[in-house]
């Protein structure tokens, strides 16, 4: 199938992001190129775009789709916990901007035999890499109750978290648990029927979300990585990043918080001992998706935007 992908929020991220036409910058999260593409419609033949997407069939899309744009595009087939070693390679040491557009794509939710949605029977997949060989089947096969418990708890915040797994770990007692429909069925009925008829969504958009992560360690890279690229940003550069759900949105907004602040020591001490001064400035704090958004794109619906500026080094 084609890769379809709607981008969220694209004119106020790319509106935020660019300072300069004859830049270089990183979209960490390239996918399908939607925000890429308005990205290099900004930029001069001077300018440099750097895409990172480890899913081949974004690969394939966002090269079909920037190939026509005269600012030079570099694509690399990479993780962004990488993003080190990817602007060594290219040699590129500073940066203009950085664009990370996280969680999963709407290729990957709607391409069934990808695994990822709940709405489709397919094997248990979820692997953002293709070539990688950790999968939800060996996540949902394999873990103890006590590491399923765990990253039910922690990665989908699920209520039933224990119950679950101890189904979980029953049913694969017989046989493995092969399949989304399989897993979706036993969610079912580890759920009891009155919290499922209940408002608050399908009752296993937070177990397949918590396996997700865990599939594609989604959430331990995201400090790290923030970090690094704002090391690589030029003053005056800009890092924009849309997060989806609350447990990646509380990282993105501790680590732009902590950078922009200046004294981190606890209330407690009398004077400073830190002597941190802040790195960056917060421009958006968490702007959420307009309603003729929402009507148009209904997973926009818990994104939100921030973006940050680097300060210069001196800056006090």
């Amino acid at each position: 199938m084609d890769f379809h992908h709607i981008s969220v929020m694209p004119e106020e991220t790319i509106a935020g992001l660019i300072t300069a036409k004859d830049g270089i910058y990183v979209d960490c999260t390239l996918g399908g190129a939607g925000h890429s593409s308005l990205i290099a419609q900004q930029l001069t033949p001077e300018g440099h775009l750097i895409g990172i997407d480890q899913d081949t069939a974004a690969i394939a899309a966002a090269s079909e789709r920037l190939k026509d744009y005269p600012c030079r595009i570099d694509i690399v087939k990479s993780n962004f916990s990488q993003l080190d070693q990817v602007l060594s390679d290219l040699n590129v040491p500073h940066v203009d901007g950085f664009l990370f557009d996280l969680g999963v794509s709407s290729h990957q939710l709607d391409t069934a035999e990808r695994g990822f949605s709940y709405m489709q029977d397919a094997p248990l997949d979820m692997r953002m890499n293709q070539q990688a060989q950790f999968s939800a089947y060996d996540v949902v096969n394999t873990y103890s109750l006590e590491e399923l418990n765990r990253i039910f708890k922690e990665y989908g915040e699920e209520r039933w978290s224990k119950r679950i797994a101890e189904f979980i770990i029953d049913a694969r007692s017989e046989k493995p648990v092969e399949t989304t429909g399989q897993l979706v069925d036993i969610i079912k009925k580890a759920v009891p029927a009155a919290v499922r008829n209940a408002k608050g969504g399908h009752p296993a958009k937070r177990i397949f979300q918590a396996v997700r992560i865990e599939v594609n360690d989604e959430l331990n890279i995201l400090e790290k990585t923030f970090r690094s690229a704002i090391a690589h940003l030029k003053p005056g550069g800009r890092i924009a990043i849309i997060t989806f759900h609350s447990l990646e949105d509380r990282i993105a907004k501790n680590v732009l918080k902590e950078m922009a602040s200046g004294c981190i020591c606890p209330p407690q001490l009398p004077v400073c001992m830190c002597h941190h001064k802040p790195e960056i400035k917060l421009l958006v704090k968490g702007k959420a998706a307009s309603h003729k958004e929402l009507e148009q794109n209904s997973r926009s619906k818990s994104a939100k935007l921030r973006i940050a500026e680097k300060l210069p080094a001196k800056w006090d």
